[in-house]
């Protein structure tokens, strides 16, 4: 089970990022508000939900969720870049969000290695008691 300060600390990070990022995103051009820039923001929103799923619940379950937060983490990634390339967001701004981002990322990793460390050993546990059980 994680940390509950670590908890606490990627769920205010991630806040961070999206307090910061949701409101930039308004900045875009109207034209990709519902392509690219919808995309960005639900990758954002997707992440968080996918944190707070993985908090509330355990073992192989809470894996599941804690990779799908790392694939839209990595969408939000891809989306940022384009921002930038498209010049909607300032070299300022976007090595703002990659620095909230690889915060996250790092916190996001930590915790993804300690649930498969305990998802092993769990299924390590269960093993050995079915085979206890045959012999």
């Amino acid at each position: 089970m994680p940390d509950a300060k670590k908890d606490l600390v990627i769920f205010t990070r991630t806040y961070d990022l999206l307090t910061w990022l949701l409101p930039r995103c308004e900045r875009f051009p109207k034209s990709q508000r519902f392509v690219v820039t919808q995309r960005l923001q639900g990758a954002a929103l997707d992440f968080q939900e996918a944190i707070f799923e993985a908090n509330a619940r355990g073992g192989a379950r809470r894996l599941e969720h804690l990779q799908a937060a790392d694939a839209h983490l990595n969408k939000l990634r891809l989306y940022l870049r384009l921002a930038r390339q498209w010049d909607w967001l300032s070299d300022g701004q976007y090595e703002h969000a990659s620095r909230l981002v690889a915060g996250v990322g790092k916190l996001l990793g930590g915790w993804l290695k300690q649930t498969q460390a305990t998802v092993a050993v769990e299924s390590a546990g269960s093993g050995r008691a079915g085979q206890a059980g045959a012999d």
